[in-house]
């Protein structure tokens, strides 16, 4: 039961990270933005995740998930609250930096749960399962976001989401108070420390990182945030048209973070899926970079098909892991997992100013409007992010499914 409650808590947290794509030119008009300040608006989210992520396994060793969740659902109660209720664009960047700190917390709680509750033969399942679920919060973010948009407003959009944030972490640290393992340990500075030093100078942690970081970055950047305005406004489809394409996309990812970490356990294969994928993903890329017209059920079928390809970057988790000693784990893969909103961090924005440079001044109905040569111009650096992940993924150790340091200790 904890851990539906936090697989929960861990569905907002991906519903507050495309969100932005759902409402892009609701937060437009209502903040009078250029594309480079929407970019910074969507990619506050994605800053702080990333400075939290190494921090956030510490945290969750010493304070214990319990008290951790707990915190993390006070923060991004108070966060979608001021984004929701911000007047201006200062306000909603303040508001959504409390979202990124609040919702930071989850993953690696919910990680922490997993080893704590369940046999260590079921981890890599449950991992699989929690993420799955959690991206029923990304398919949220699509039409239903535009649908209760249009209904109801995207800010009280929010300020129901801010209620369920507060509900599920109460819920979580309520439901944890007779578990003495719940509540944290105290952690050896120094043991920290030197682990963390371990992992960083292993250079095989840095390939897997490295993929994430093109494959994951370059997808969150056009996921999270210019998915929707280049669909409404290159191809010209309508809101709840291109709000389907999104769910397709987030759908696809969902299944694909399954499917795909099944298949690798199953024929024992990391890096000749993940660089399958990789091209298949990169593919993708370059027909959004044409731009040429295309049918409806075509560009929906591509929407699915990137949101499945970009999933592989998943087993980067697993690969980091794989080659550095088991007790270090949730630093290994807190390392693999930081180059992907590293990356958002950076492109989201980036990609906004790189428009504004080549804008031609056309606007409409208070919003500007892009044309097929901005957006070109603004995605190519997003598409050779995302062929740096699959140069990266050529340097990535096969496993074999087999933790090699492990492997290592055995021969000597």
């Amino acid at each position: 039961m904890i851990f539906i409650v936090v697989m929960a808590a861990y569905t907002l947290s991906f519903f507050q990270r495309f969100a932005p794509a759902s409402i892009a030119q609701d937060l437009a008009l209502a903040f009078d933005t250029t594309a480079a300040s929407l970019g910074v608006l969507a990619a506050t989210y994605f800053y702080v995740y990333t400075l939290m992520q190494v921090p956030t396994g510490v945290l969750v060793d010493t304070l214990g998930p319990r008290r951790i969740l707990l915190i993390g659902g006070v923060v991004s109660f108070i966060g979608s609250l001021w984004f929701g209720l911000a007047p201006d664009l200062s306000q909603a960047l303040i508001g959504r930096t409390l979202v990124g700190l609040g919702v930071s917390v989850t993953f690696i709680a919910m990680l922490k749960i997993i080893a704590l509750s369940f046999e260590e033969h079921r981890f890599a399942s449950l991992t699989g399962l929690g993420v799955f679920v959690g991206n029923i919060g990304s398919v949220l973010a699509g039409v239903p976001l535009a649908f209760a948009a249009t209904e109801i407003g995207w800010r009280s959009v929010f300020v129901t989401v801010a209620v369920a944030s507060l509900v599920f972490g109460t819920l979580a640290w309520w439901m944890m108070r007779h578990s003495a393992a719940m509540a944290g340990i105290k952690v050896d500075r120094t043991i920290v420390i030197g682990g963390l030093w371990s992992v960083l100078r292993n250079r095989m942690t840095w390939a897997p990182a490295l993929t994430n970081l093109g494959m994951c970055g370059s997808y969150f950047t056009f996921a999270g945030l210019w998915a929707m305005p280049y669909l409404a406004q290159v191809h010209g489809y309508s809101r709840n048209i291109a709000a389907t394409h999104l769910s397709l996309m987030y759908g696809g990812f969902a299944v694909g973070c399954l499917a795909l970490g099944i298949l690798s356990d199953r024929l024992r294969q990391r890096k000749t899926i993940l660089i399958a994928s990789a091209v298949v993903y990169s593919g993708v890329w370059c027909v959004w970079w044409w731009g040429g017209a295309m049918a409806v059920p075509t560009t929906m079928g591509l929407f699915l098909l990137m949101g499945f390809s970009a999933a592989a970057f998943s087993l980067t988790w697993a690969c980091a892991k794989e080659v550095n000693p088991p007790q270090l784990a949730g630093m290994s893969t807190s390392i693999a997992n930081l180059g992907g909103f590293f990356g958002a961090a950076i492109m989201q924005p980036l990609v906004g100013w790189l428009m504004d440079q080549v804008w031609q001044g056309t606007m409409a109905n208070g919003v500007r409007v892009y044309s097929l040569s901005d957006f070109r111009f603004g995605l190519s650096i997003v598409i050779a992010l995302a062929l740096f992940g699959l140069v990266s993924a050529f340097f990535v150790r096969e496993t074999r499914c087999k933790n090699l340091w492990v492997e290592a200790q055995k021969l000597d």
